[in-house]
């Protein structure tokens, strides 16, 4: 089956996002010359997936970010809140995240990179990720979406690595143990 993979930063006091989905505060960090990973991370994935709210949020950055293909999954979202030029690269979906993962394997896709605070939540949850880098940035906001919400169970994480920067963001990877 497709592998979930998780590459995504938070504030100290564990939000992904404000309330409003902005990212102002992740925006004004001084990491000029740091090199986090994230260029690599993504030549290794195949796909990205993200949910309504990163999605409409990544569309306010104006220039599209991604070459990968992109997967939104959303009960609200319709082909018309696609803009012309991202009809090749954005598709809508509303499977479970397991049926999706599910149809990705048939597509081809071996690697997905799930982004967004309850996206990400609801994979944890069903089991679909692997791992997680986590970034950690030295700012308190609040306030926000949580990266992670309520869990049944205890989900038990190895330590891959473990990285600190001179702006402060610490790095941590961690794998999942199923």
């Amino acid at each position: 089956m497709t592998t979930g993979h998780i590459f995504i930063a938070t504030s100290l006091d564990g939000f992904v996002a404000r309330n409003d989905h902005q990212l102002d505060w992740l925006m004004k960090q001084k990491t000029q010359g740091e090199e986090h990973g994230y260029e690599t991370f993504i030549e290794d994935i195949d796909v990205i997936v993200m949910g309504k709210g990163s999605y409409q949020n990544v569309l306010s950055f104006g220039d599209w970010p991604y070459k990968k293909p992109v997967m939104v999954m959303s009960k609200s979202l319709n082909q018309a809140d696609i803009p012309t030029n991202l009809k090749d690269k954005v598709t809508l979906t509303t499977f479970t995240p397991p049926a999706l993962m599910q149809n990705l394997q048939k597509l081809g896709y071996n690697r997905a990179y799930i982004d967004g605070g309850k996206v990400v939540q609801s994979f944890i949850q069903d089991g679909l990720v692997n791992d997680i880098i986590l970034t950690l940035v030295p700012i308190l906001i609040g306030s926000g979406k949580r990266l992670f919400g309520d869990i049944s169970n205890d989900i038990d994480l190895q330590l891959i690595a473990s990285k600190n920067f001179p702006s402060g963001l610490i790095q941590t990877h961690y794998k999942l143990l199923k």
